[in-house]
């Protein structure tokens, strides 16, 4: 069954490597081209993720580096990558290809200049969390103990979102500016969360949150992140399942989806250690749902759920 997976850090593996590292098959990379393809993956999202210790003027630099790699290294040296650039393209893709599609987490790369953040979204960017863990000049992170909502200036940026049908990501954001997004975000979406209620977690989403998401038409695609799952830190795949019982009993079997975080996590869950055992998941999840319902969680919802 084919997959759409919402969030992995494979570029900025790429970055570090300065080239070292081969996008084909280096065993470095939880998502590699040839596990990728093991493990059926439809569309893979790269996220750009800047380093905090990266000086604020280096910042934007960093990000362009992490799209060159991208843009060389992930399809430039193998054609079954494609990218895609604009939610049509996620139909023209062929049996043989992968869809390769530019998120940003964090926007900390643009400091206040909206200008260099349209200069992504020209380079590709669908998808924009507005922190990470921390404070930025948009909004605070879910690290942050201010816990303070949205900017004006981050509320722009997701006026740009609803502009140019971009999504907006909240799975990093704390709670005030989670719902400051509610509020005007039209295209809303956790690319990789899971529930706070199994698991008391800053990153995790509580149940009010959401009803929130899927009452808006958004969609919590469920992270492999095993201190996001349990609180003991370890995790197999039905505590993982658990998550997404726990969502669909809130009214979400049409809006979940994964989000793995691969290439970003130091953990794993057994037998879903990278992306060539994406399949473990799908089977075990048959045993519970009926094969629309888990094709919905593969790769249908998020299809159902793109902007138009």
């Amino acid at each position: 069954m084919k997959i759409i997976d919402l969030h992995c850090d494979a570029l900025m593996k790429l970055a570090d490597g300065k080239g070292s590292l081969s996008y084909a098959d280096s065993k470095e990379l939880d998502t590699n081209k040839a596990r990728l393809q093991k493990g059926e993956t439809f569309v893979q999202c790269f996220a750009i993720f800047i380093d905090l210790d990266i000086k604020s003027d280096q910042k934007f630099q960093a990000a362009l580096d992490q799209i060159y790699y991208f843009k060389n290294e992930v399809l430039g040296k193998n054609h079954e990558m494609k990218q895609i650039t604009k939610w049509e393209d996620f139909d023209q893709l062929k049996e043989n290809e992968i869809g390769a599609m530019l998120t940003l987490e964090g926007v900390d790369a643009i400091g206040n200049d909206i200008q260099k953040y349209s200069i992504l979204h020209e380079l590709g960017v669908l998808s924009v969390g507005l922190t990470w863990n921390n404070a930025n000049l948009a909004a605070d992170g879910a690290g942050e103990p201010r816990g303070a909502g949205l900017t004006s200036f981050g509320k722009e940026l997701v006026q740009f979102n609803n502009q140019h049908k971009i999504l907006t990501d909240v799975s990093h954001l704390c709670e005030k500016a989670f719902w400051d997004v509610m509020e005007i975000a039209k295209y809303p979406i956790a690319s990789h969360s899971n529930s706070k209620v199994l698991c008391n977690h800053v990153r995790n989403l509580t149940d009010q949150q959401a009803r929130a998401m899927f009452d808006k038409g958004g969609l919590i695609h469920v992270v492999f992140n095993p201190p996001f799952i349990n609180e003991s830190g370890q995790a197999s795949i039905s505590d993982l399942i658990k998550h997404m019982d726990h969502f669909c009993s809130l009214g979400g079997v049409e809006q979940i989806g994964f989000g793995s975080d691969f290439d970003g996590i130091s953990t794993k869950i057994s037998k879903l250690e990278n992306s060539s055992m994406y399949q473990n998941l799908i089977n075990e999840l048959l045993k519970y749902y009926s094969e629309e319902q888990v094709q919905g969680f593969a790769y249908q919802n998020f299809l159902n759920h793109r902007p138009e």
